[in-house]
């Protein structure tokens, strides 16, 4: 077996290709952007590219070479069932709508007068997202008619940036006060201010649709579980910030009193959509009954990878090192 790998730093690709390595596994580094690429993959078995979403060449191209590879018959990470709806809050309603998955109830509007017409009807608060963006800088607390109404017109209007410079500020400053980022983050909000990352200059405006989900009080933390080819499991309590209602990018961790049913939900929805990889974030209904907020087949590794155990598929519990990245490239291998 041959595996082509397109590396990007900081991604899962670093993983991959020191365990080639270690395992003796025969590999090749490529560049997924030129322009034989296709050419270049054909004496492989397996391409892997974790593409991210910040990097507006990979959401131009990736997906695109991706499932092009998988009709040849050549293994491919992430395939379609798997990487279609990435970063797409929408897509996701609709997939996981479509197999009746307990998804917190969302709406979605591409017309103003239509939503207009919801925002007077429905209680609030609400929460307004976008449908592409991580760490929850795209999300934001609808306290009221009024609030929603301007939401809704700036949607259906010059629309939204795909960086939310005023949420990046305010992030930084916290985290700085908290001791966990340097005074230079600080300063690279406050030059965010006049100088966007590049993937959101060349990003076009997200316009002419409006998405909200139900807000629901009293969740303090979210549960992610991280799902691995339908054969394992990890899982983590991420905290909301203070005086917040978020809990993505708060980088507080806990990896005690997981509820198992959870994890079996997780495990049902994962094989029932056929997903090489995913993370799943819950929180509970006001009867405790768990919901999906979103689902990733990528995902931070910094508080996942430190769990002290995990679940196989038969909810057994194993004590012992759960590596993402490792997961994923054996379970292609395997596969």
């Amino acid at each position: 077996m041959k595996i082509a790998i397109h590396h990007r730093q900081s991604s899962f690709s670093d993983y991959w290709i020191e365990y080639c390595k270690a395992n003796n596994i025969d590999y090749k580094i490529v560049n997924a952007f030129d322009n034989n690429i296709i050419e270049k993959i054909q004496d492989c078995d397996v391409f892997m590219w974790h593409h991210h979403h910040a990097n507006f060449e990979d959401t131009i191209v990736a997906k695109k070479i991706l499932f092009a590879l998988e009709h040849t018959g050549i293994k491919v990470f992430p395939d379609f069932k798997t990487g279609w709806h990435f970063d797409d809050k929408v897509a996701q309603k609709y997939l996981l709508e479509s197999i009746k998955a307990p998804l917190v109830p969302s709406y979605v509007f591409y017309d103003k007068k239509q939503a207009l017409e919801w925002a007077k009807q429905t209680d609030y608060p609400k929460v307004f997202k976008l449908k592409g963006g991580a760490g929850a800088l795209n999300v934001k607390l609808v306290k009221d008619f009024a609030e929603c109404k301007k939401f809704i017109k700036a949607a259906f209007g010059k629309g939204f940036s795909q960086f939310d410079k005023i949420n990046y500020l305010k992030d930084k400053g916290k985290n700085f006060i908290k001791g966990k980022e340097s005074f230079i983050a600080v300063f690279k909000g406050i030059y965010r201010l006049f100088i966007l990352p590049e993937f959101a200059r060349k990003q076009p405006r997200e316009i002419n649709y409006v998405y909200f989900q139900e807000f629901i009080p009293n969740n303090f933390y979210d549960t992610r579980v991280v799902v691995i080819g339908g054969k394992v499991a990890a899982a983590e309590r991420r905290f909301v910030r203070k005086n917040d209602f978020r809990a993505s990018g708060s980088g507080e961790f806990s990896y005690e009193n997981i509820d198992l049913e959870i994890i079996k939900l997780s495990f049902e929805v994962a094989k029932k959509l056929n997903l090489q990889s995913v993370a799943f974030d819950f929180i509970y209904d006001l009867n405790q009954n768990p919901l999906i907020i979103e689902i990733s087949y990528g995902f931070g590794v910094g508080g996942i990878n430190n769990v002290p155990g995990y679940w196989d598929d038969h909810l057994n519990w194993h004590e012992d090192i759960f590596n993402a990245e490792e997961k994923i490239i054996i379970g292609l291998i395997n596969s």
